[in-house]
């Protein structure tokens, strides 16, 4: 990291960004104006990383956009400086700034797909770029594109070239993004949560990536992130975000080793952790406030366990607690006479007492025995059978009643198709489902539908799984009305108030659509919708993934206090080990159709046995560097369920491979009661 001394790349001073919100066309109400972007500074230095930290809403992309000068029409720039070095972005004109975008300054955007031309070759969209910012052409071009290819990691570069998106993983098409980026040689990359949709072992390589790119090419890096263990993995310096302001700003040490904002706090107490299964995760109550009103005071205020009476009358000022440590908040300044005091809350302990049918001999209410999904290809004019893509094969796993068991792995190893399979949304190939002794694989439709109700599902995208068309008391009531249950339409009612009370959400919630509530209360309607037909097991298929740490915390302490009321079983679909961590009692972890290591929770993640389990955990983020392990790297992308390797599938990726790895695949070994797995290691 550059000396403070040093003259900042970029510069951004005094940032005021706003919108005017669009009005329905019924409306006769006055447009609102929302600063999205409220006063914001900050600078970074040649080779420096500077995370921006902070909820969904909180102005981070904006602050971004706002750089680049890519706003929507509906925004703009009201005030303020952006120093690219001597020159203020702000000011100018149209052709130049085309000529920096993309050349000195560049960006990663979140989603790759939606940002990559589905119908032009991968090479060509970097070539694209080549063209525009280094001014070359013909066969150098190609050379150049191939050149940034193997920069970014991507093995065979020119038979990648011709490739189109789609042909491409999740992990690489984010590499193409980044050798898209750095085309125009950049002096300055802004990436915008470049690893939220990529599982752990792909985030590692990414993340790994721009760091060696940074070192090689002296870099500044604005990294836009809500994930504390990323900050810890990446930044220099951490600058917190909160209803449109930077709330505190710090070296990477000083932030998490004492941070001094009060929202900062709470963003560490809402992480899940395997030390914390015995009591709920700290929540931040509320929600980012409106940033169409004028503050009169601390923004904060509402959420904050210290706040005093001036903290809503008096805005607080930003002070600098020490060198390159400044906060904005009223309990750090000192020349503010208040008195503060902690709110006191209630914390109950989570009950970890199990019933008598959790002990090893009790029947399980879920027995899926030797699981097989393979779907049938198809090519050309007369849709030829071209093969099977092998998406699970010959799965086993258990689930007794109040309990969890965590379905791990990467994205296309088959765990939400296992999901499909057990609710027989997916007629399974083969194998058992055994739901409380019955097998649900060779019930009639008609027999299925009168066991539905005992088993529910919750997806990952609350959004795109409700109507948007229906009210959230239609959407709820829906699943009643299909089976047949509840009673009357005066007695359905009653449960839906019962529902949204049980979730946190107001009963005049009920006549509100989809779109007008925050991501965590979507999936808390998505849970009543799944509750509201009294099941006995839940599949939650990544349910938390797109959630802010805060929002994360509310919903896995709502998914354990119902396991408590309710008895419910859950089937835990996630690639995020910490949440596993802490809302799951037993772990079976994944690959390419199969499952390569089963137990309990302490034994997979305290004493993880198979490779690539092993290589899952390394490739978390951790804050604490004293917990800190080496990364094991695992080369390439998984293989295709549609040709799976021979012998051993993890055999071609696999770090400590042998040569019977490759001959055969390994049996099933136990290693305790509670713990087994299919390696020839053991």
């Amino acid at each position: 990291m550059n000396t403070p001394s040093s003259t900042p790349l970029l510069r951004v001073e005094n940032l005021i960004t706003s919108f005017e919100s669009s009005a329905e066309p019924s409306s006769e109400r006055v447009p609102q104006i929302i600063r999205a972007v409220d006063g914001v500074s900050f600078s970074i230095h040649r080779g420096e990383t500077y995370a921006l930290l902070g909820e969904s809403g909180c102005g981070k992309s904006m602050t971004s956009f706002s750089i680049m000068r890519l706003l929507p029409p509906a925004g703009r720039v009201d005030a303020g400086r952006v120093m690219l070095e001597e020159q203020d972005l702000l000011t100018l004109p149209d052709n130049e700034m085309r000529a920096v975008r993309g050349g000195r300054v560049a960006m990663i955007f979140q989603e790759p797909m939606t940002s990559l031309n589905p119908v032009v070759t991968i090479g060509e969209q970097i070539a694209e770029s080549v063209r525009l910012h280094q001014g070359v052409n013909g066969s150098v071009v190609k050379q150049k594109v191939e050149a940034l290819l193997d920069a970014v990691g991507i093995a065979t570069p020119k038979q990648r070239y011709d490739d189109y998106p789609h042909q491409l993983s999740g992990g690489m098409k984010q590499r193409v993004m980044i050798a898209i980026a750095l085309a125009g040689e950049p002096e300055l990359l802004i990436a915008d949560e470049p690893t939220t949709a990529l599982d752990v072992t792909i985030q590692a390589q990414v993340l790994a990536l721009l760091k060696q790119l940074q070192q090689e090419r002296g870099m500044a890096l604005l990294l836009i992130t809500h994930d504390l263990g990323v900050v810890a993995e990446m930044a220099d310096t951490v600058g917190v975000m909160y209803a449109g302001q930077l709330v505190e700003e710090a070296t990477r040490e000083q932030f998490f080793a004492e941070a001094k904002h009060p929202y900062s706090k709470k963003l560490f107490e809402s992480l899940p952790d395997i030390d914390k299964r015995d009591r709920p995760l700290a929540v931040i109550e509320g929600a980012v406030p409106s940033l169409a009103v004028v503050f009169h005071g601390c923004r904060f205020v509402e959420r904050c366990e210290f706040s005093d009476e001036g903290c809503h009358q008096q805005l607080p000022r930003w002070v600098e607690q020490r060198a390159g440590h400044g906060v904005r908040c009223h309990m750090a300044d000192l020349d503010y006479v208040g008195e503060f005091r902690k709110i006191s809350e209630t914390v109950l302990a989570v009950d970890t007492t199990r019933s008598d049918v959790d002990s090893p001999s009790a029947t399980p209410l879920l027995d899926v025995r030797d699981l097989k999904m393979h779907f049938q290809k198809r090519q050309g004019l007369f849709s030829r059978n071209a093969g099977y893509l092998y998406a699970v094969d010959g799965v086993s796993l258990q689930i007794k009643r109040g309990r969890t068991l965590a379905l791990v792995g990467e994205s296309g190893c088959g765990k939400t198709t296992v999901g499909k399979a057990i609710l027989q949304l997916n007629r399974p190939t083969s194998g058992q489902v055994l739901f409380e002794g019955d097998d649900l694989a060779q019930m009639s439709d008609a027999a299925l539908r009168v066991k539905r109700n005992d088993f529910q599902i919750i997806f990952q995208d609350p959004f795109s799984s409700m109507n948007p068309r229906m009210k959230v008391a239609e959407i709820i009531r829906e699943g009643m009305v299909t089976l047949g249950i509840g009673g009357s339409y005066k007695e359905q009612q009653a449960r839906i108030d019962q529902l949204l009370e049980q979730v946190g959400l107001p009963s005049e919630a009920r006549d509100r659509y989809p779109h007008e509530f925050s991501g965590g209360q979507r999936q808390r309607i998505c849970i009543a919708r799944a509750l509201a037909v009294n099941p006995k097991l839940i599949i939650c298929d990544e349910p938390t993934s797109a959630l802010d740490v805060s929002v994360q915390a509310q919903i896995l302490n709502l998914l354990k206090e119902l396991q408590q009321k309710m008895g419910l079983s859950y089937l835990f679909i996630s690639h995020d080990l910490s949440v596993v961590a802490y809302l799951a009692d037993e772990v079976a972890v994944m690959y390419l159709g199969r499952i390569v290591e089963q137990g309990s929770v302490e034994d997979v993640l305290n004493n993880p046995k198979h490779p690539y389990t092993q290589a899952l955990i390394s490739a978390i983020p951790v804050i604490d560097k004293k917990k800190g392990r080496g990364i094991i790297r695992l080369d390439g992308d998984l293989p295709s369920p549609a040709a799976p390797p021979t012998g051993c599938h993890f055999h071609t990726r696999c770090p400590r491979a042998m040569a019977q790895c490759s001959a055969a695949y390994p049996e099933s070994t136990v290693l305790s009661d509670s713990h087994r797995v299919s390696c020839f290691l053991y």
